[in-house]
């Protein structure tokens, strides 16, 4: 058992015990962000002339020889280590000697630990941005293509007015871009440096805080001891934030699954991301979204779990905080690849343009602009919405839509319909009178086109100037 602790100890450590406690089976994904917080701690300890030059250069030997081990799988992390911080100073030891068993001088795994996962949770954050990123430029690239794909928007799932497609996924890159807000919020408040925070007071070495949170890329350190070896807000608010992305992905599936539906046949999958039936040869089942749309609970459940584990612990350091690992590397493994799966399904999707417009014809989505009209011949509103309740009930009588209606039949309800009323309900003219910022008009889809494509050329991801 390869452990950093034991002088206090005389006898062993029950196996059950020791196995339980270990977390190198999980936290050996840190083996980069631990070798690269040492090797800032040594520079640092060797600037302050707490080590010689010939001890640094050892130790950083010794760690980059480590590191380029574990890459290219000549040297294997096993569970005979405690955790990822006894397997690299273990494997540190053997190949250099003394010197590096001064590598721990001035930190405590508490601390250390603190450090891997913020540079893990920085790469991640960073990763998981790009993602979102190519998801908003497919977004964007969907709606330069459909400003003139008419559709029914909907509300309580019953059709309401007419839009457009390119509307309807610009609501949703309106979505992805807070989400995209979100982490750069969460990176920015984030980056400060635990190292040199030791246990939880501090050290009586004489280190430079500032030095080591400078070469790890940390704004500065941070200036509470015991906080900076007791914080996981940030954890907390990366898996809140995934979360949330988790459920625009999922708001977005569930439409998608009711699209591809034989009712709706708005959308046809392709055949790399659907599956079929073992039994029903007719089917073809979008698999992928529905999974995405599952996951989601998988993701709220980090985040609850994390918060629960957090909730009753005083300070500083617990080991309950060790159970923060297993459920983050889940949850940011499960959004990343939903992410991307999403935004490869969308890129494949084919929109069936005739089938929306016919189901937004034959769904009343014009009702509004009907009492519009009315309104602008001189018909107070209240009086047209009942008008147009009248001739909507019509319709259903006929099975037919307003437009089929003739002339003399609006007029048996209100002589102030006109022969340009076919014109005022048009799915065209219904759009593009709607031109107000925000709205589906072709104009206002423009407007809006154009600020998304520079928010896409200029806005900076986490962590960049």
């Amino acid at each position: 058992m390869a452990q950093l602790w034991g002088g206090r100890f005389t006898g062993e450590t029950d196996e059950l015990v020791y196995r339980f406690n270990a977390s190198v089976s999980f936290d050996k994904r840190f083996y980069r962000q631990d070798i690269e917080g040492s090797m800032a701690h040594v520079k640092m300890l060797a600037a302050q002339k707490i080590l010689t030059q010939r001890e640094e250069e050892q130790i950083l030997a010794g760690l980059a020889g480590i590191l380029k081990d574990v890459e290219n799988g000549s040297l294997q992390i096993t569970e005979e280590y405690e955790d990822i911080h006894s397997f690299v100073e273990a494997n540190l030891i053997a190949r250099i000697g003394d010197a590096g068993k001064k590598l721990h001088t001035g930190r405590s795994r508490n601390d250390q630990v603190a450090l891997d996962m913020k540079l893990y949770i920085r790469s991640e954050i960073r990763e998981l941005d790009a993602l979102l990123k190519k998801l908003l430029e497919t977004l964007l690239a969907g709606m330069e293509e459909h400003t003139q794909t008419y559709m029914p928007g909907f509300t309580h799932l019953q059709k309401a007015q007419p839009i457009t497609l390119a509307h309807h996924l610009g609501a949703y890159f309106e979505m992805f871009r807070r989400d995209r807000g979100r982490l750069a919020d969460i990176y920015r408040r984030m980056n400060t440096c635990p190292l040199g925070s030791g246990a939880l007071a501090g050290t009586t070495y004489p280190l430079d805080r500032a030095y080591t949170a400078k070469l790890l890329g940390f704004d500065g350190p941070t200036l509470n001891s015991m906080d900076s070896v007791a914080d996981r807000d940030y954890v907390i608010e990366l898996l809140a934030a995934a979360s949330t992305v988790m459920m625009h992905l999922s708001r977005f599936c569930e439409e998608i699954i009711l699209w591809n539906s034989n009712e709706y046949r708005f959308v046809e999958l392709s055949d790399a991301y659907s599956t079929g039936s073992s039994i029903m040869p007719q089917k073809k089942n979008p698999d992928v979204a529905e999974l995405i749309r599952g996951k989601t609970g998988r993701v709220y459940g980090a985040l609850t779990a994390i918060l629960t584990t957090m909730k009753g612990l005083p300070l500083a350091y617990n080991k309950d905080m060790q159970e923060d690992k297993e459920l983050t590397f889940d949850a940011l493994d499960t959004v990343k690849t939903c992410v991307r799966l999403f935004t490869c399904m969308l890129a494949s999707m084919k929109f069936c343009r005739e089938r929306m417009e016919e189901s937004a014809k034959q769904g009343f989505t014009n009702a509004t602009d009907a009492a519009d009209y009315l309104v602008n011949h001189g018909v107070p509103f209240r009086d047209a919405h009942g008008i147009v309740g009248r001739l909507v009930l019509l319709c259903i009588e006929k099975n037919i839509a307003l437009d089929d209606l003739t002339l003399e039949e609006f007029r048996s309800v209100s002589p102030a319909f006109e022969e340009d009323i076919y014109e005022a309900i048009s799915l065209k003219t219904c759009v593009e009178k709607r031109k107000t910022v925000g709205a589906p008009s072709g104009e206002a889809m423009k407007q809006a086109i154009a600020a998304y494509r520079k928010y896409l050329d200029t806005a900076a991801g986490p962590g960049e100037a």
